[in-house]
C-alpha cells in the first residue's frame, strides 16, 4: 500500500506539493481568521506564494501563537466539528483542535499508509496499548487507521502488563502499539509467570513516545535492551497533534517517511531559513487537506535533519532523522549543549534503575543545572558511583545525581490527568 505520489520523482512530489500549497493558501485566505490577519498585517500577497522556496516569505506559526489565538485558527463552523482533541500540553499550555468528518477521514488515511509503511497488511491483528480517552488523538487515530487498513485491532489500551499478556495469548496480534519502555515490563511480567514470549504471536511493535535510534539508525540503549530479550522488530514513528500526521519507517528502518499528500515539510535555523544539507534545525510544517484547523509554516519545536537519498523500499520521499530534541528543552551545562535523549539513554543504559526524572532549573547566575532523580531498589554507593562514572564518560560532564524511592519517583513521572509519562522538568 505506497501511495502513488510516493514513489514519483522528486520533481514531481515537489510540483504535485507546490499545487497543493496554492490550495492551502486560498482556504485559509477564506475561512482563517487567524491567517487573514497574518496576511494583513504582513502584506502578503497569496498570488505570490507560488513555490515551495516561497514559504520563506511568510512568517512561521509557533506554539504561543496556537495558545493565544487558539479559536482563530477554526476554519469551519462548529456544526461541522465532529471531535475536540488538545496537545499533551508537554511545552505549555494544552492547545484544542477541532476536527470535521473529513479530518477524521484524513487521519485514518494517514495512520493506514503508515502502518503499511511498517509492514502491517489487512491480515494482520494489531493490539493498541495506548489510551483513546483523555481528549487525546493517537489512540483514536491508531485506531482509525488499522480500520482503514481493514486489519484486526484489539483495544486494550495503556498498562496493565497482565491484561495485555492475557490479550496477546487469546487473540494472537501480530503487531503491537506501544511506548518502548512499557515492553520491558511486559517482558519483566513474561518472565515472572513463565510466559514464553519469543513464542508468543508477536513479530513487530509500532513504537511511539520514545526514541529507539541513534542518529546513524542504528539501535539505541533502550531498543538493544529490548530486542537482546525479545526477537521482535520495532518501529519508529513520529507524530503530533498539530501535525496530524506520522512519521513511520519503513521495513528498512532508515527514518520516518515523508507523506507528502498530507504535509509540507521545511526544517528551519534560528533565523527560520531552511538549513544546508545534513545540517539540523527545527522541523516545521505546513498541513495539507486539513479542513477544521490547517496550519501555515508551523514550528514543532523538534530538532531533526532530513535525508534525501532514495529508499530502497520504493519511496522517493524525504525521511526524518531520530528526534534530537527539542528547541526548549536544550541545556548549557558546563560548557556542553545536552538534550534529554541523551540523559534518557544513559540512564536506561542501567538495569538497577527502576525510574528517573530529570530536572533542570537555573542557578544562582543564571545558568542551567541539571539534577538527576532516580529511583532504584539499590540504595548503594556502587550503583552511584558507577552513573557518575558513565555520565562523566558519555556526556563529558557530571550533572548532580540523587537516589529516590521508587514510588515518590513515580508520582512526579505520573502526575494526576497527564496522558504521558513526563520525564523532564523544566523550572528555568
Amino acid at each position: 500500500m505506497i501511495p502513488e505520489i510516493e514513489q514519483q520523482a522528486t520533481s514531481d512530489i515537489k510540483r504535485f506539493q507546490e499545487g497543493k500549497l496554492k490550495d492551502l493558501l486560498g482556504y485559509l485566505n477564506a475561512h482563517s481568521a487567524y491567517y487573514q490577519e497574518v496576511f494583513q498585517q504582513h502584506n502578503i500577497n497569496i498570488s505570490n506564494i507560488n513555490t515551495l522556496q516561497d514559504l520563506t516569505q511568510l512568517p512561521v506559526t509557533t506554539k504561543d501563537d496556537l495558545q493565544l489565538h487558539n479559536d482563530d485558527f477554526l476554519c469551519v463552523s462548529k456544526s461541522k466539528i465532529v471531535d475536540y482533541v488538545t496537545t499533551s500540553g508537554t511545552m505549555g499550555s494544552p492547545v484544542t483542535f477541532a476536527l470535521t468528518d473529513a479530518d477524521l477521514d484524513r487521519l485514518a488515511y494517514n495512520e493506514a499508509i503508515s502502518f503499511a509503511c511498517a509492514g502491517v497488511t489487512k491480515h494482520d491483528t494489531v493490539q493498541l496499548m495506548t489510551t483513546m480517552d483523555r481528549r487525546f488523538v493517537a489512540g483514536l487515530a491508531y485506531f482509525l487507521g488499522v480500520r482503514k487498513l481493514g486489519a484486526s485491532i484489539i483495544r486494550v489500551g495503556a498498562g496493565i502488563p497482565e491484561l495485555q499478556w492475557d490479550s496477546i495469548l487469546k487473540f494472537s496480534p501480530t503487531y503491537l502499539i506501544a511506548v518502548p519502555s512499557f515492553l520491558l515490563k511486559l517482558i519483566d511480567y513474561a518472565e515472572q509467570n513463565n510466559i514464553d514470549y519469543n513464542a508468543s504471536s508477536v513479530k513487530g511493535v509500532i513504537c511511539i513516545g520514545e526514541a529507539l535510534r541513534n542518529d546513524d539508525f542504528s539501535l539505541n540503549l533502550l531498543a538493544n535492551k529490548i530486542t537482546s530479550k525479545w526477537n521482535i522488530d520495532l518501529f519508529s514513528t513520529y507524530a503530533s497533534t498539530e501535525m496530524s500526521t506520522a512519521f513511520t519507517e519503513c521495513t528498512e528502518q532508515h527514518g520516518g517517511h515523508h507523506h507528502p499528500e498530507l504535509i509540507i515539510v521545511e526544517i528551519l535555523d534560528d533565523n527560520n531559513q531552511p538549513v544546508n544539507q545534513n545540517e539540523y534545525g527545527e522541523l516545521t510544517i505546513t498541513t495539507l487537506g486539513v479542513e477544521a484547523m490547517p496550519l501555515l509554516r508551523f514550528k514543532t519545536g523538534d530538532i531533526v535533519r532530513k535525508h534525501t537519498e532514495t529508499c530502497t523500499c520504493g519511496r522517493n520521499t524525504m525521511r526524518l532523522s531520530p528526534v534530537m530534541g527539542r528547541k526548549k528543552q536544550m541545556v548549557k551545562y558546563k560548557g556542553t549543549t545536552l538534550y534529554p535523549p541523551a540523559l534518557y539513554d544513559l540512564l536506561n543504559d542501567f538495569d538497577a534503575i527502576e525510574n528517573y526524572i530529570i530536572e533542570i532549573s537555573h542557578n544562582s547566575i543564571g545558568t542551567d543545572e541539571i539534577l538527576i532523580k532516580i529511583g532504584t531498589l539499590s540504595k548503594s554507593d556502587k550503583i552511584l558511583q558507577q552513573i557518575k562514572d558513565h555520565c562523566r564518560a558519555k556526556l563529558r560532564v557530571l550533572p548532580a545525581i540523587e537516589i529516590h524511592d521508587i514510588e515518590v519517583i513515580n508520582k512526579l513521572k505520573f502526575p494526576k490527568n497527564s496522558r504521558k509519562p513526563v520525564l523532564f522538568i523544566d523550572k528555568r
